[in-house]
């Protein structure tokens, strides 16, 4: 709590690419982000205000978890895109795998990463490993050491190219 605060959203937020001005305005998580951040949107954003250095957004490493991502930064490039022009946004890249073997742990972040512990370790019947299907899945220990530790976290910066279409 002295470092990081965390605004847990329900699902997935409003597309605001298809919707109207008073509907997005409107919508509880938006307005709760709005809050959160400081810096107000569109013509009264001001960057001053910013309340966070890195705003992280943190979601499942699955097809719905990108959906969110996606329509965060939908979100944050049409009505916030000085957030991420000077370099406050980030993706969280939580694991997809654990692996246990004689009390040492590895995390996987995707299939290759996996099959190369494995390569490295040994394939055999003392392997333990566990498949996350989502962040609810780690208990407070595992989600602190995997994807909110500063030490230890992966994260990546989202940018905004030249042409002004979003990468990560």
């Amino acid at each position: 709590p002295q470092t990081q605060a965390i605004l847990p959203l329900r699902g997935k937020i409003l597309n605001v690419e298809k919707a109207r001005l008073d509907r997005i305005y409107s919508n509880e998580e938006i307005r709760a982000m709005i809050t959160a951040f400081g810096t107000g949107i569109h013509e009264d954003f001001d960057i001053t205000k910013l309340r966070y250095d890195k705003i992280i957004i943190m979601t499942d490493a699955d097809v719905d978890g990108a959906h969110i991502d996606t329509l965060m930064l939908t979100f944050l490039y049409r009505f916030m895109p000085e957030l991420i022009r000077q370099g406050h946004v980030y993706l969280a890249m939580p694991p997809l795998f654990k692996v246990e073997k004689n009390k040492k742990v590895w995390y996987a972040y995707d299939d290759d990463e996996l099959q190369g512990i494995l390569a490295e370790i040994g394939r055999d019947g003392n392997n333990k490993i566990q498949r996350y299907k989502g962040l609810g899945e780690m208990d407070a220990d595992q989600l602190w050491e995997t994807t909110m530790d500063p030490e230890r976290r992966v994260l990546k910066r989202v940018t905004i190219n030249e042409n002004e279409s979003s990468e990560i």
